[in-house]
């Protein structure tokens, strides 16, 4: 991340936005906004820094029954038009021989979701990196989001709650009523 140019292109942007012809003219509430504006960006799109092989760590354990993780609070930023996106993840698996910790499962999320992002690439790339890295009998991830770029904007309809899920092995088979229970046991 560029952080000099991040600074100078927020700083044209509030230039634009307030009709600021002179350079370096913003008004005082907004010399300090590029600044604050690169922070933020450092803090929302950490994701792209971190290597996924050193959050989520394995461990072999004798268990063959559902683990399941819910209401993993997360946010996000929409890639059409750079506004937040927040909700819960929850998530379940069926180990085959290997769990992870119980923290692995949230740290994945903030793992998926802090990039630019959209939320059924978020609920698909979680579910793929627990089957890559776990190789569970099977998983599901279920997504409720609330999206500022609709509740504030376009059609401003405060109240949707936008729900994706991913289902794969035994839970896409339903295998055993897994996915039944899963849902169930979430709600």
């Amino acid at each position: 991340m560029n952080e000099e140019k991040i600074r100078y292109y927020i700083q044209e942007i509030l230039r634009e936005i307030e009709s600021v012809k002179e350079k370096d003219a913003l008004r005082d509430d907004l010399k300090e906004t590029p600044e604050r504006v690169l922070c933020m960006y450092q803090e929302i799109f950490n994701g792209y820094k971190q290597d996924i092989t050193k959050i989520l760590k394995v461990f072999n354990a004798d268990h063959h029954e559902m683990v399941i993780e819910k209401d993993i609070e997360f946010y996000s930023t929409c890639e059409h038009h750079m506004v937040s996106f927040f909700g819960k993840v929850h998530i379940g698996y069926i180990p085959d021989g290997k769990v992870l910790g119980l923290s692995k499962l949230a740290r994945l999320t903030d793992y998926v979701s802090h990039r630019l992002q959209i939320q059924e690439r978020i609920t698909t790339t979680i579910a793929e990196i627990l089957m890559k890295q776990v190789n569970p009998k099977g998983c599901m991830v279920v997504v409720e989001a609330k999206h500022l770029c609709v509740c504030g904007r376009g059609i401003k309809k405060q109240d949707a709650l936008t729900i994706t899920s991913a289902v794969r092995g035994c839970f896409a088979d339903n295998q055993d009523n897994c996915r039944n229970e899963f849902l169930m046991l979430i709600r």
